[in-house]
């Protein structure tokens, strides 16, 4: 990585999955990604709107799974759930980078026992679908859904501990660390496919504030055969980046596959 020395259950599948034109957009918003000292908090808000961090639509109600730079699992203090936003306070007691992530998965799909037509049970997910569907059945048919939410908040000098992959869905390996990204600088990031470079994936990036001007003026890219992707900073502030597959559809006899990757990053000015 590039690092500058520190200071510096099916509904929420859609909403994290669906691309940008044609859904509400997700996001975790943190007061700060970056702060000095050893002992402070941030403060989170949660929400999927129409306009990139913007109250307008409604809450994300689900708790994010804290990974803290020693690698072990953090916790969430104050969640509270309003009309239009969650929010929620996270103490870093730690130096280094956090990982802040909401994963939504899950199957959804039909088929057929006895002649009649059956949906998968609600809550469906990889590992339990063989036990869902009774012998005998026919005509089976999945579409499964992985979408992650995440944003970085560094205390101290950046870390790498918290992205360690999962090998399930798409995932960021950063070049360039999330939390040091500046205007003038170009970031590079790279994304995983179920473990492997995610070849041509669409990346946008929307820079906040959209609703105090009249062009959506979005940064649309596609990764290389390594799954990198270089992005050069408009301006400072904070972005929305969303990141997808081309949405070819599944060969023959091949489960339906739905991917997504969302993350908010701050951009500092030179």
């Amino acid at each position: 990585m590039n690092l500058r020395n520190p200071m510096i259950a099916i509904a929420a599948l859609a909403v994290v999955a669906a691309p940008a034109a044609y859904a509400h957009r997700a996001w975790l918003l943190p007061s700060s990604t970056i702060v000095s000292g050893t002992d402070n908090y941030v403060t989170v808000d949660a929400a999927a709107s129409n306009e990139v961090f913007f109250f307008d639509h409604r809450p994300l109600v689900q708790i994010p799974t804290v990974f803290q730079p020693d690698g072990t699992e953090g916790k969430i203090e104050n969640h509270a759930v309003g009309k239009f936003r969650a929010t929620f306070d996270l103490h870093l007691t730690q130096q280094g980078t956090y990982r802040l992530s909401i994963l939504n998965e899950g199957v959804v799909g039909s088929y057929k026992l006895n002649g009649e037509t059956k949906q998968l049970p609600r809550g469906t997910t990889a590992a339990t679908l063989a036990a869902a569907i009774p012998a005998g059945a026919t005509d089976v048919t999945t579409s499964e859904s992985i979408g992650r939410n995440e944003t970085f908040i560094t205390q101290g000098a950046p870390t790498n501990t918290v992205f360690k992959t999962s090998g399930r869905g798409i995932e960021l390996v950063p070049v360039t660390h999330p939390n040091d990204l500046i205007v003038g600088e170009p970031a590079t990031f790279q994304f995983m496919t179920d473990g492997k470079p995610g070849a041509n994936l669409k990346v946008t990036a929307i820079q906040g504030g959209i609703r105090y001007r009249d062009a959506l003026n979005p940064i649309d890219l596609k990764t290389d055969a390594q799954g990198k992707v270089v992005i050069n900073w408009p301006g400072p502030g904070m972005y929305w980046l969303n990141v997808t597959p081309e949405g070819a559809p599944a060969a023959p006899g091949q489960p339906q596959r739905r991917l997504a990757y969302i993350t908010t990053l701050e951009v500092l000015a030179p």
